[in-house]
């Protein structure tokens, strides 16, 4: 069994925040896949489970905010029994551009404070995160520029730059961490 979440803050203020890139690749997996999404009792998060690429899946958003990711990703390994290593965190990056990604096996939050929480909850760095780019303001506070909605030019690049971020979740669910690093970390030439 393994573990895709999507972090991003509940409620509808951030619904379009592209702090909620990750929650975005989820909803995409979970309608593609047809995995209804829903609150289970002691789970602090939207789960499901079926199967994409043959694999049994769960699919999960946080319903904490993002700083306490990881009081809801710990619960969902301990119910599942899943180790950290079959877990996928997709969430967003400010120090990627806008649509590219990076998926990695391990490695530190990044000052990222969704995937610090999940390091500090599970106490070890472990498990894959797909980065998502969204870009770094110029002269905007940090805190307002992720919660801030995307432009309508961002827009019309946003639906492609989710359904990249979702076929990397789909490979990395087949063919694990090394072919959707080789595939998925190559800068493509427009970005």
């Amino acid at each position: 069994m393994k573990l895709i979440v999507g972090l991003g803050n509940p409620g509808n203020l951030y619904v379009h925040s592209r702090h909620n890139v990750g929650f975005l690749v989820v909803k995409t997996l979970a309608q593609a896949h047809k995995i209804l999404l829903k609150k289970e009792k002691g789970i602090l998060s939207l789960s499901g489970k079926g199967r994409i690429e043959g694999q049994n899946i769960i699919l999960a958003m946080p319903l904490t905010f993002m700083n306490l990711s990881g009081v809801a990703v710990g619960d969902l390994l301990k119910r599942y029994k899943i180790n950290p290593s079959n877990l996928l965190v997709a969430c967003d990056d400010l120090d990627l551009s806008l649509g590219r990604l990076k998926i990695k096996s391990s490695g530190s939050s990044g000052g990222h404070r969704g995937l610090k929480s999940i390091i500090e909850s599970l106490k070890a760095d472990t498990f894959a995160r797909l980065r998502i780019g969204i870009g770094k303001p110029l002269r905007t506070d940090i805190s307002a520029y992720v919660l801030s909605h995307f432009s309508k030019k961002e827009k019309v690049e946003l639906s492609e730059i989710i359904e990249r971020a979702s076929d990397c979740c789909r490979v990395w669910v087949a063919k694990g961490i090394n072919k959707s690093m080789n595939i998925f970390n190559q800068r493509s030439k427009e970005r």
